[in-house]
Parts: structure tokens; C-alpha cells; sequence
């Protein structure tokens, strides 16, 4: 299903390291951790409500009947994972393919005027519905796109009309965006308690979107529920303590950057899925590995030259996947003017996979070492398992790293400087001394 390559680690540096998996494994299991009101994804997959589930499922087939276009309105992990998931399974071209389920465009994720304005552009002419996502219903960003939205949801079709096209995933029991739900009518989904924006791709913040997209989320729950089961035996041969205990022998060596690497351009989103997920996990107290991303080959072709021959601060994560998606297959041409015939009969696959090796070999001789995870196809199955993989290492990552892989306080800094500087009420005082602070022109 899964398996990783720790090749590059010394068996000594990782040895060292099993104590303190053990001490995180059971912290997480046992729910005793750092942080541990927020570990409920943790046994999740196996205990999903069957009557939310269905409900999710009936929601999506009314956005499939509904819905040209459904927008996706959320930031950070409340549209991260349903976009990785969706782009990774339907591919990258997924919203321009003729198909029996809407485009998903995703919005609330910035505040830029141009993108905005996009999305208006999109949807002009065409039947949309809304998935909105916050817990609180008041972040800035989702915020303000579902003000301008509903607006627009509602002048198309009336207050009646929008009722039957708004879905709001928020608190069960309170929050702006509840209450606003609750007195308009708008069905809503439940973001559990016990489970963070970034691990919250197995709750309907996730599965409502990736199911409208036409993706079997029963499939994709089916790989998680396996993953977990093999993520809670403790032991070297746990794939999740594997790659945890890598990454941290990794820093403990003076690596400082980890770079994930892909080969299909359909994991784009995928790693920035991981990026959020590894970075606001582990990146606090001064601490932790800096998550990045690089998709092979194209890359190769400009970031290649650092990784070979730059600072020595980074190692790779290559995700690869065991069997193709296509076969595409290099043919012989009869002046072989452009001297490939040596590539012919063999498909696109193979040669990627040398690729791959290539590279493998390159960059460790350079210097990068290489970790490898690879899981069997990229199917629902798989994916699901991959994203629970994630989760439980990374979970175990941060607490051998000694930091709460579960809050994020160094996001409010700028949220509070933004709110003064913007005239939020009981800011005043603030934003006149930030004002003053602010380099002109600026």
C-alpha cells in the first residue's frame, strides 16, 4: 500500500531515534500529548458517523444536479486538502474536461481584487452553489469572499433559492458563520471539535467537495481506515514512524530545509496540502524543518542546479506512485532527426521512473539525500492512505521534536496587525503606532 525508503539515514541516527517514537506513538494514541484535545483525527477513519456521511453524500449529488460550478470558499486547511485530493485523482485539468460533475473553483484562500474577479467572471451565466468553510465564520479572507458570493447567490436567486444552495461547514454549536447559517436556512455540516483545519481532510470540510467532484469517498475513507490501523502498531516497520524518525535524524544532521519532491504535476496542490500541514505543525519555538516542494521534471530544469550544487541544507522526499495512470508510449520515427529512436517502444512512464533514478543517484552524490515514499496507484485507496500517512508522522514528527504539532500561535501576529492597521474597533491605539512604523511608501 505504502512503503518508505530511510536508505540515507545511518541506522545509528535512526536507533537513537525509536525511543522517542515509542514516547510520541503512545502519546498520540493514548491521547496524552501536547495538544491532545485536538488528536481526534486520529482514530477517525474507523469511526466515521454513517448518517453524516450519507448526508454528505446526499449534498453532493444535489451540487452535481444543481451546480455548473461549485465554489469552494475556505484557506489553510479548510480547502487545501479537497483541492489536493481532487487535483491528484482528477487531474489538473479536472474543471476544463467535459464531465457529469461541476468545476470546483476555490475562493476565500486570498484577497486579491484580480482573483476575485476571476471567479465572477467564471461563474457569470452559469448555476452555482456555495461550500463555505470556517469554524469560526469570522477569518478574514473566506469572510469576505462569502459576503460578496452570498450577495451575488442571492441576487440570482433569491433568499428561497439561495437556501437550497448554500452549505456552510462550521462549529456545531456556535460561531459567526453558524449562527449566520442557522437564521437563513443554509444546511450545515459539522468541523469536529476535536480535530484542526489542517487535519481536517476526512471530516466533511474535505469529503463535501472531493464528493461532488465525483470522487468515491467511501474508497478514499476505506484507505485511511487501513492506514490507521497500521499506523497504530508501534515498531520500526510502521511506515509513519519511518519517515518521522527520517526527518528528524535529518535535522539532528543540520539539514534544515525539507523539499518534496513529486513527478506528476497532478500532486501540486498535494504538496502544498503538506506544506501547511508540516509547517504550522512543526514550526514554532524556533524549531523545525522548513517544508518546501518541487515538481520533477520540470523543475529539474531550473530549481535541479541548486540541489545539486547549492548550500548543503536540504534533503529530498520524492513521492513516487507504482503503477502508471496511462501508457503512452515513445515511437520510432524514420530519420530519428531528433535522435530519440532509442526511447522508442518504451512508454513515458519508464522513462520518468529512469528519470527518477537518475536523479536519485545525482542528487545523492551531490550531497541531498533522498528519502522515497511510494504508494501502489493513484486511486482513491491510496490516496486516502497517503493523507493519513501524513498525518500520523507528522503528528509523531512534531512531538519528537518537543513542540505541540497542534496549534498555531504564530498566525495571530499578523491577523492582529492587519485588524489595527484596517480600523478594527478596540484596534484604534495599535494601528496608529504600526502606522508609524510602516517604511514610506510603502
Amino acid at each position: 500500500m505504502l512503503t518508505v525508503n530511510t536508505a540515507a539515514v545511518p541506522k545509528d541516527a535512526f536507533a537513537a531515534l525509536m525511543p522517542a517514537a515509542l514516547e510520541a506513538h503512545n502519546a498520540l494514541q493514548n491521547k496524552t500529548g501536547l495538544g491532545n484535545d485536538f488528536v481526534g483525527w486520529v482514530g477517525l477513519p474507523a469511526h466515521i458517523d454513517a448518517r453524516e456521511l450519507a448526508r454528505i453524500k446526499a449534498a453532493a449529488a444535489r451540487i452535481q444536479k444543481d451546480a455548473e460550478v461549485l465554489l469552494v470558499i475556505g484557506i489553510g486547511g479548510s480547502y487545501l486538502g479537497a483541492r489536493a485530493v481532487i487535483e491528484a485523482l482528477r487531474g489538473s485539468f479536472y474543471n476544463l474536461k467535459a464531465k457529469g460533475t461541476p468545476q470546483v473553483l476555490f475562493v476565500g484562500n486570498n484577497l486579491s481584487s484580480g482573483y476575485v474577479a476571476d471567479i465572477f467572471s467564471l461563474i457569470e451565466g452559469k448555476d452555482f452553489c456555495i461550500n463555505v468553510i470556517s469554524k469560526s465564520g469570522t477569518t478574514t479572507e473566506p469572510a469576505v469572499a462569502f459576503r460578496m458570493f452570498e450577495s451575488a447567490l442571492i441576487e440570482r436567486y433569491g433568499e428561497e433559492g439561495a437556501k437550497q444552495r448554500v452549505y456552510a461547514t462550521t462549529d456545531k454549536a456556535r460561531g459567526a458563520l453558524k449562527t449566520l447559517a442557522d437564521a437563513r436556512g443554509y444546511e450545515t455540516f459539522v468541523i469536529p471539535d476535536d480535530i484542526g483545519g489542517r487535519y481536517s481532510v476526512q471530516t466533511p470540510v474535505g469529503l463535501l467537495p472531493i464528493a461532488a467532484a465525483g470522487i468515491d469517498v467511501d474508497a478514499l475513507l476505506d484507505g485511511a481506515k487501513e492506514m490507521a490501523e497500521i499506523c497504530a502498531k508501534p515498531g520500526a516497520d510502521n511506515p509513519a514512524w519511518q519517515y518521522a524518525i527520517a526527518r528528524n535524524a535529518m535535522l539532528a544532521q543540520g539539514k534544515a530545509i525539507e523539499l518534496m519532491a513529486s513527478y506528476d504535476p497532478d500532486f501540486v496542490y498535494l504538496a502544498e496540502w503538506y506544506k501547511q500541514l508540516f509547517g504550522e505543525s512543526e514550526g514554532k519555538g524556533h524549531k523545525g524543518l522548513y517544508p518546501a516542494s518541487v515538481s520533477f521534471t520540470a523543475d529539474l530544469h531550473s530549481m535541479g542546479q541548486y540541489i545539486q550544487d547549492g548550500v548543503r541544507s536540504l534533503f529530498e522526499t520524492v513521492l513516487l506512485v507504482g503503477k502508471a495512470p496511462a501508457d503512452i508510449t515513445v515511437e520510432a520515427t524514420p530519420d530519428n532527426a531528433d535522435g530519440l529512436n532509442f526511447l522508442a517502444g518504451k512508454t513515458l512512464f519508464e522513462i520518468e521512473r529512469q528519470a527518477f533514478r537518475g536523479t536519485y543517484l545525482a542528487h545523492s552524490d551531490g550531497g541531498t539525500p533522498n528519502l522515497v515514499i511510494q504508494i501502489d496507484a493513484k486511486d482513491e485507496q491510496s490516496l486516502g492512505a497517503l493523507l493519513y500517512f501524513y498525518e500520523y508522522a507528522c503528528g509523531l514528527s512534531g512531538y519528537i521534536l518537543g513542540v505541540n504539532p497542534f496549534d498555531q500561535p504564530g498566525v495571530e501576529a499578523y491577523k492582529r496587525n492587519m485588524f489595527a492597521l484596517l480600523g478594527k474597533p478596540g484596534y484604534e491605539q495599535e494601528g496608529r503606532e504600526l502606522a508609524a512604523r510602516i517604511p514610506e511608501g510603502m
